[in-house]
């Protein structure tokens, strides 16, 4: 098959982060941002194939678009199965997971442990490409940081092989990865490298390449949008959803209403409801909905209690004049 060619558009994007970024939370964030490009946990190969939840794992709210897939995988006929299921469900691209450092990732023989055999990579990116018409990106880091040196030579190895492959989109976490370490540790202790991100860019200017690692604000975006096509932020979009509220008006050009956070949560309220089963898988995700704001107390109070009339009697005195 002949892969899409589509026009970049993920100026913004949030990161697939496991227990975080599932279909609530994407629901939840619809509200806040239209345009930014959302990715939904990373689900094992093995599992969409052979497991027998594969539709629980696949689907996902009409209004989550435009929404992309990560897989964990590195059987190139495998993942070319999953960027066919990953195709006939909607969805708008499908990412390779080889940045990924923890163990239990490293256990099915894909995440960061990939950098070791970039070659592998690229033989998953030409057989998903050949299977599926999607657009398939890659989100990896620099290099292992057991390599000497910078990790220059072997990320632009990857970025070369990969792109030859037929990626249409590379997302580089901007700091090497230590197998041996867990997640935390990779990011407290490894220092974080921008400008070889940005280096890679000039190296490859054809080929769409998004930074992720460390981005703290959305003026920080704006700042990396300098120097990369797209930036992916992860673990501060989570704690700040309403600060995403600027993100379509900023970088898509996309004036519409801002809802309050009062209109969101008035729009939550009936999804908790249809989805009460559900609901504490839910409420994590709203928890800091309010913060900063001086009823933000008084907000999580409402939302632990698992009551929706309790929700809904917030609701009530946030919109009293």
């Amino acid at each position: 098959m002949t892969q899409k060619n589509q026009f970049f558009s993920q100026k913004i994007s949030i990161a697939p982060m496991l227990d975080w970024t599932d279909r609530h939370y994407r629901y939840f964030l619809r509200f806040i941002t239209h345009h930014a490009t959302l990715y939904t946990e990373m689900v094992a190969c093995p599992a969409l194939i052979l497991g027998r939840n594969k539709e629980l794992l696949l689907d996902y709210n009409p209004e989550e678009h435009p929404l992309i897939l990560q897989v964990g995988g590195s059987e190139p006929k495998l993942m070319a199965q999953c960027a066919k299921m990953a195709e006939s469900w909607g969805y708008e691209g499908i990412n390779i997971n080889a940045g990924c450092p923890s163990q239990r990732v490293q256990s099915g023989k894909f995440g960061a442990i990939l950098m070791k055999t970039p070659e592998v990579i690229a033989d998953c990116v030409a057989e998903m490409c050949g299977a599926s018409r999607l657009p398939v990106s890659i989100k990896t880091r620099i290099s292992l940081s057991d390599v000497g040196g910078d990790g220059w030579k072997e990320l632009f190895h990857l970025a070369d092989l990969v792109k030859k492959a037929g990626c249409s989109h590379l997302i580089v976490h901007a700091r090497q990865a230590k197998l041996n370490w867990r997640p935390k540790e990779n990011r407290l202790r490894l220092p974080l490298n921008y400008d070889l991100v940005y280096k890679l860019k000039k190296s490859f200017p054809d080929m769409p390449i998004s930074i992720n690692g460390n981005v703290l604000s959305l003026t920080e975006a704006q700042e990396h949008l300098k120097h990369v096509d797209g930036v992916m932020i992860g673990r501060w979009a989570y704690g700040h959803p309403y600060e995403l509220r600027d993100v379509d008006k900023m970088f898509y050009g996309d004036n519409h209403p801002i809802l309050s956070r009062e209109e969101v949560l008035e729009k939550m309220i009936p999804y908790m409801q249809k989805n009460y089963k559900r609901i504490t898988r839910i409420i994590p995700h709203m928890m800091v909905l309010y913060r900063g704001e001086p009823n933000t107390s008084l907000y999580k109070k409402a939302l632990i209690s698992r009551d929706l009339d309790n929700l809904k009697a917030f609701l009530k005195d946030s919109q009293s004049p």
